[in-house]
């Protein structure tokens, strides 16, 4: 046992120096923590004033989840020098708040083992909840009555859950209605909750189902998994409460706070894009706007395009339009520059950086040339394109200064033949880009098309970006601006339905693997980008296709054209 610069008592987790369990020990209590000086002052206070429970039967484990802080010093000075309950503050030796749930729990197991309790309750809270002062004997009491497993009742603390948008806790009692059905016959069901903020468990199920999994996050879910299918009831009893933080800005990656996050960006970050009109827009823009469209043998659609938008240029909405072609063979760069716009070849523009290599190399040359303050992109390729899709774009970063980056959202028909499918557009987006973001930036889970071409950046902010040349370009971009400056500086917009034409399987397995290698960049995973090997016509051999996966330098970086205002 050591004594931190901050005052905390710290136990090493592998040294075992932990004081023989009292005799009488019956229960406990594990509560992760990082960085919680703030917070877990009020959770070990509520846990010092339980009623109905002898002191001499419990203690507190405090497993310090790599804290900077002050934690473990507020936890001891909360526990205010008593005796007992007990509180061992233990440096976790894994990282994440799950991790130190599960090595709590197996330690906490251990000792209550030793103990020879036969009737003992490993329970667990978070750091920054509060619990009943009847909680422990409520499960003490289920216990004794059978319960083998306990989850207890998760309310939001008042104070912060009345800044949450409604929209926010309407959709909490929307998910909590519905996993209440899902549960139903997991056990006695007075609600639907059984996480990491009020979980209590016998030792004996705790070793049957082989304790908890050590996971970064969602370990609660995890072992709820694991006792269902050890066939172990959870109790899922009212009786037993605890009020959590309904904060935002949790520690883990996933989880409660990350839940409310992300609710709590759909609601404050997303606009009505119908709701935004032309000559009221215009007269109130105070930042100069550069339309930028990349396009690709469209002359079936360009011309649609620029005579849609043609009509808010005049009323002063954008002060330049830029269409980068890429070398089309259908005449689509003259049929731009017939109908008004700067059309560009865009293998001209940063020329020495070879032949254009795709869409988003298109961007960042278009980019390159643009002038405004704020700068849009647009598809050249969309088949229904609408005037009020530049200005459902443009909206929010005209009128609101915290947004630095926005999203078109839209509904994505796909059309069979002549029947069309609602919502059964973007394929790449639903079956590659969204399970990446769920599974690796959660954040940005609130995005509805996280890869629409219709987005709206800062120019500032978008010369600071690395850019990838091909498809990976809208996620790069998402994630990289979250990282910046936060997904609060996301917004999206809807902007009703739109329809692109659709490219075969092959083309769009190229596209998710472009979407993957600009991802995997952003994890830190270490992947090298290489030749995809296809199966070819007939399944008799392989193709080997290598889609461009390299990155343009930032424009801060690059000497611009003597054409380009600064």
């Amino acid at each position: 046992m050591t004594v931190d610069d901050r005052g905390a008592v710290v136990i090493g987790a592998g040294t075992n120096p932990l004081p023989t369990p009292a005799p009488g020990l019956r229960v406990c209590v594990v509560v992760p923590a990082r960085d919680e000086e703030e917070l877990v002052g009020g959770c070990i206070a509520a846990l010092s004033e339980q009623r109905g429970v002898d002191d001499v039967v419990w203690e507190i484990l405090l497993v310090l989840d790599r804290c900077k802080d002050r934690t473990g010093a507020r936890a001891l000075e909360a526990a205010g020098g008593r005796s007992a309950p007990r509180l061992h503050a233990i440096a976790a030796s894994g990282t994440g708040a799950g991790v130190a749930r599960a090595e709590g729990m197996e330690i906490a197991c251990r000792r209550l083992e030793e103990a020879g309790a036969d009737d003992a309750l490993i329970a667990t809270t978070d750091a920054d909840s509060r619990v009943a002062p009847d909680w422990l004997r409520r499960q003490l009491e289920a216990v004794r009555d059978g319960a083998d497993a306990i989850g207890g009742e998760i309310e939001l603390e008042p104070g912060e859950a009345g800044l949450l948008a409604p929209g926010t806790i309407e959709r909490r009692r929307r998910e909590h209605a519905m996993r209440l059905r899902d549960v139903v016959g997991d056990g006695p069901v007075e609600h639907p909750h059984f996480s990491g903020a009020s979980i209590g468990v016998t030792p004996r199920a705790f070793r049957a189902i082989g304790g908890m999994e050590a996971r970064p996050a969602l370990e609660d879910e995890a072992f709820a998994a694991r006792l269902r299918r050890s066939d172990i009831a959870i109790h899922r009893l009212a009786s037993v409460r605890v009020s959590t933080s309904a904060r935002t800005d949790g520690r883990a990656l996933r989880g409660l706070s990350r839940d409310l996050q992300v609710g709590e960006w759909i609601e404050r970050r997303t606009w009505n894009g119908g709701a935004f009109e032309v000559g009221a827009l215009a007269a109130r823009r105070n930042v100069s706007v550069s339309v930028v469209i990349p396009a690709r043998e469209v002359a079936g659609t360009i011309g649609t395009i620029l005579d849609r938008l043609r009509p808010l240029g005049d009323a002063g909405l954008y002060d330049e339009l830029i269409v980068v072609d890429a070398s089309s063979a259908d005449g689509t760069a003259e049929i731009a520059a017939a109908m008004g716009a700067e059309a560009v070849d865009e293998n001209e523009v940063l020329a020495a950086f070879g032949p254009a290599l795709g869409k988003g190399d298109a961007m960042w040359r278009g980019a390159s040339l643009a002038s405004g303050d704020v700068l849009a992109f647009l598809d050249a390729d969309t088949i229904d394109f609408q005037a009020s899709m530049l200005t459902g774009l443009l909206g929010p970063i005209v009128t609101d200064p915290t947004v630095d980056l926005v999203k078109g959202a839209f509904d994505r028909p796909f059309k069979a033949g002549d029947e069309e499918l609602p919502g059964e557009g973007g394929r790449v987006t639903e079956l590659i880009a969204r399970p990446l973001i769920n599974f690796h930036f959660p954040e940005l889970a609130g995005l509805a098309q996280p890869l629409a071409g219709e987005t709206a950046i800062r120019r500032d902010l978008f010369a600071q970006l690395s850019v990838p040349v091909g498809y990976g370009v809208e996620i790069a971009m998402l994630v990289d601006v979250a990282r910046r400056a936060g997904a609060g500086a996301i917004a999206q917009s809807q902007l009703g339905a739109r329809q692109n034409r659709h490219q075969s399987l092959r083309a769009l397995s190229l596209m998710a693997y472009q979407v993957l290698a600009a991802a995997e960049r952003r994890i830190d995973r270490g992947g090298v980008p290489g030749p995809v090997i296809l199966p070819s016509a007939g399944g008799h051999g392989i193709d080997r296709v290598m889609p461009p996966c390299e990155e343009r330098p930032p424009l801060a970086t690059v000497e611009r054209p003597a054409s380009f205002i600064a």
